[in-house]
């Protein structure tokens, strides 16, 4: 999710693969500029435990609300957006943003948008977000309403703050907490007025997968983000740990969601084994750099299909 290197001097900006996609020679705009800045590849990350979380509610409480999970998607969906726009102000007012980042392009380093823009894009994300939100702490008390403010406020201090979760070592631990356990109880909550301690385990198990799409990133990037002062996981871990890390966050959700006294449709998740090990032996001889990013959005890919058949087994 980097960019190379930047343009020479007086010419326009060149994308660079990979992932796949069409190189071209000017900046893009309009709504193209926005999607590019939101980066859609990241965003089924916020999609992933609400449908988790909904066919979980089901399978143990026998509930669904159509309008408040739609609601709930729709909002997670907009944090998500915000926090990755958030995050591209952040890094290019910060200098992380250098020539030696190996991900796809950021908007605001490029000069395709001014942090100014991207800032009210980001807020407006976040104000809608917080709209949603009223209506689901109608719909589900004070509990939602506690999450969903330390959902908008993580969001912010992921790159915002003196000093922003995404510089730490605490960035996985971030991302099981709101994308694995806030997210998976709250959807159960607002579907059943309750939870329970299998839900907290689903929400583990369903956010394991997407502190692996973070670690995939920071491996990726590690001589760059230790040049820009950055300490995350996988610098603190070192080339071969954060390896090991990468398979415990990909790996752990199975024996999580299949022990006994767990919903028996779980075992419709071991469908996504083949992946996972796929996923596994890329990451451990990809060599860091653009190609990574392939592996990013896969694993961002796997945790969404091990949503899905968790969702469709325990469902059924």
């Amino acid at each position: 999710m980097r960019v190379e290197a930047g343009p020479p001097k007086g010419s326009s900006p060149r994308v660079e693969p990979p992932p796949p996609s069409s190189i071209a020679d000017e900046p893009p705009s309009g709504w193209r500029l926005w999607m590019l800045a939101m980066r859609p590849r990241t965003l089924t990350i916020a999609v992933a435990p609400v449908i988790a979380g909904a066919g979980w509610a089901w399978a143990e409480f026998a509930a669904i609300r159509p309008l408040p999970l739609l609601v709930a998607l729709l909002a997670a969906l907009l944090i998500q957006a915000g926090t990755n726009l958030w995050n591209d102000l952040g890094d290019s007012l910060r200098g992380g943003d250098q020539p030696m980042r190996q991900g796809p392009p950021r908007v605001t380093a490029l000069g395709w948008a001014s942090p100014e823009r991207v800032r009210r894009a980001a807020l407006c994300c976040f104000a809608l977000a917080g709209l949603g939100g009223l209506y689901l702490g109608y719909v589900g008390g004070w509990p939602i309403l506690a999450l969903g403010a330390a959902s908008l406020v993580a969001g912010w201090g992921y790159s915002g703050g003196p000093r922003p979760i995404a510089y730490t070592p605490l960035g996985e631990v971030f991302v099981v907490a709101f994308f694995g356990i806030g997210a998976v109880c709250g959807i159960v909550w607002l579907m059943a007025d309750m939870v329970s301690w299998r839900s907290v385990v689903l929400g583990i198990a369903i956010g394991l997968p997407a502190a692996g799409v973070l670690m995939a990133n920071n491996y990726r990037d590690l001589e760059h983000d230790r040049m820009v002062g950055r300490r995350t996981l996988a610098i603190r871990l070192g080339t071969e740990s954060s390896k090991l890390a990468y398979a415990v966050f990909v790996l752990a959700p199975f024996p999580l969601l299949l022990v006994p006294a767990m919903p028996g449709g779980a075992w419709l998740t071991l469908l996504a084994a083949p992946w996972a090990l796929k996923l596994l032996l890329a990451f451990a001889t990809t060599p860091r750099g653009p190609a990574f990013n392939a592996l990013l959005a896969g694993t961002a890919r796997y945790q969404l299909l091990l949503a899905v058949l968790l969702g469709v087994g325990v469902s059924l």
